[in-house]
């Protein structure tokens, strides 16, 4: 053992990259073991939300999102007859600031964050090498990991190692505690096309963002992304009852497959593979020393796009709690959070994308045809709202549920602070974020960690900010606040009204140190020793 970094990653997809690259910004050290030479080159996810456009953008990824993403349009619900059974609305703005959802193309977003993580001088990233056993004691854990080429076998190790491993997990495998089968599985084949010159979807005629729930053959029509001004597009079709994989995946068969929406004169066949659709969340995420997240942790239908964007969330809520810890501000209980707050918010993408799943999922003519005569009579049950976090870290109220407004995601917009004019989040930069009406004095207990403070006010009433587009001042006139705490994943942990702030920001500093912080003082009944 030459080196003790303070993480070990296993696994490079983008939910690896991503806590590598908000770990590196701390100036974290950090070791990826990766088995294979080279990021896989081919699409997968195709789509993120607003709430991970705005945590990639926040990460330094801002300006080059455009070059592999695009904003959605509406996401339509077809019956055989192409009537509309449902609709999102996924262009509308979002609280972020940007539209709901945008589609990217998942290589070139690797890229973009492999390119960012390479010029960090604390991250190591080692490629070619197997992850054989991980192992763990009271000060440090440990990966044993072999040459794929040399077989020469060696260890990694670190204070803590997070598996970043996929599905089949050897580093969940580790942890133990099984895995929750939420009940919904089915067999789809995803092709991946490239639009050729000159070709358009309005040249095909189909729609930008659709679902066509035909019982004969229910299809997905998505984009797959840009890279550079080239456009992808996905198809996705079910597999019907008797059909084996082999037989989707011969290439005569996709044709077939395309050919009432595109032929070989107007796409090019980028990839295509017949993939086992599950709903599947671990018991158990964080073994002490040792951690899983992404889809180690659980996977889900891809039909409302939540499947990357869910782990690219477990580790931003990660990078904060191991900001603290690393850094000796909390103690290891910080990290018993990560899976309570996790857990039960990932379960509800799950459950929607269920929902969804259970539209298209009808191989059955009659059964097609009862849905589609609730949806028309208004009696089939609604879309759910998205969620929001419910456990963890958030003002409560005297029966310990979350007050109106916690657990939401915070409001984003342009403003004007210390000279300089841009985005919220990169102005403001890694750490909880106090937002107020007027200046407020915070207690000494919170005085050692990073708390930037933000005043959308008058120089008399101590204001520093300036809220140029009126998002964020509009959101606390919105809920009665005159000041809110948000927390450094963007969720909000609580609000107050004028005259509520102290208790605001007392309550925080007590409910920080019952969930492991070391602060100075916060009163003897929450009080925490390193």
């Amino acid at each position: 053992m030459s080196k003790l970094y303070d993480v070990v990653i296993v696994g490079y997809g983008p939910v690896s990259q991503l806590f590598a690259l908000a770990l590196g910004r701390q100036g974290r050290s950090v070791a990826i073991v990766e088995r294979w030479k080279e990021r896989y080159p081919l699409p997968r996810a195709v789509s993120i939300d607003h709430e991970l456009f705005r945590v990639l953008s926040a990460n330094g990824l801002g300006a080059l999102m455009p070059r592999f993403s695009h904003t959605a349009s509406r996401y339509e619900w077809f019956n055989a007859d192409w009537k509309e059974l449902l609709a999102l609305d996924t262009a509308a703005e979002a609280v972020s600031g940007v539209p709901l959802v945008h589609y990217l193309h998942q290589p070139t977003l690797e890229e973009s964050i492999d390119s960012a993580v390479a010029k960090l001088d604390c991250v190591d990233l080692l490629c070619g090498k197997e992850a054989l056993a991980i192992g763990q004691d009271a000060d440090s854990a440990w990966v044993d990991i072999e040459d794929i080429d040399t077989g020469v076998a060696e260890r990694i190790t670190g204070r803590f190692v997070l598996g970043c491993d996929g599905a089949n997990s050897t580093v969940r495998e580790t942890i133990g505690g099984g895995r929750d089968d939420l009940g919904f599985q089915a067999n789809w084949l995803v092709v991946d096309v490239l639009l050729k010159d000159g070709v358009t979807i309005e040249k095909l005629g189909i729609p930008p963002s659709g679902q066509f729930c035909d019982p004969a053959r229910p299809t997905t029509i998505v984009p797959g992304g840009v890279r550079d001004g080239q456009v992808f597009r996905r198809w996705e079709f079910m597999l019907l009852p008797g059909t084996e994989p082999e037989e989707m995946e011969d290439e005569e068969k996709i044709w077939e497959l395309l050919a009432p929406w595109a032929n070989r004169d107007q796409v090019e066949l980028v990839r295509h593979k017949v993939y086992n659709f599950r709903s599947l969340v671990a018991n158990r995420w964080r073994d002490r020393r040792v951690l899983i997240a992404g889809d180690a942790a659980h996977v889900m239908p891809p039909f409302l796009g939540q499947g990357m964007c869910s782990g690219l969330r477990d580790v931003w809520n990660l990078a904060w709690r191991f900001d603290l810890v690393l850094d000796g501000k909390a103690d290891a209980r910080l990290l018993d959070g990560y899976q309570t707050e996790r857990s039960p918010h990932v379960r509800q993408f799950i459950e929607m994308s269920i929902f969804l799943g259970k539209i298209i999922c009808i191989p059955d003519e009659i059964t097609a045809n009862e849905r589609d005569r609730a949806f028309f009579a208004g009696e089939h049950p609604p879309f759910p709202p998205y969620p929001i976090l419910t456990q963890g870290l958030l003002r409560r109220d005297g029966q310990g549920q979350p007050v109106a407004g916690a657990g939401e995601l915070s409001p984003h917009g342009q403003i004007a602070w210390q000279g300089r004019t841009g985005p919220m989040d990169d102005l403001t930069g890694q750490g909880f974020l106090l937002i107020s009406r007027e200046d407020i004095a915070v207690p000494d207990a919170l005085r050692g960690i990073r708390l930037h403070k933000l005043v959308f006010a008058d120089a008399a009433n101590g204001g520093n900010a300036e809220d140029i587009d009126g998002r964020i001042v509009s959101f606390l006139d919105a809920r009665g606040w005159s000041a809110m705490l948000v927390r450094p994943d963007f969720y909000i942990y609580g609000g107050a009204a004028a005259g509520e702030e102290a208790s605001l920001l007392s309550g925080f500093a007590s409910d920080l140190a019952a969930e492991g912080a070391v602060l100075e003082s916060v009163g003897s009944a929450h009080s925490v020793t390193a």
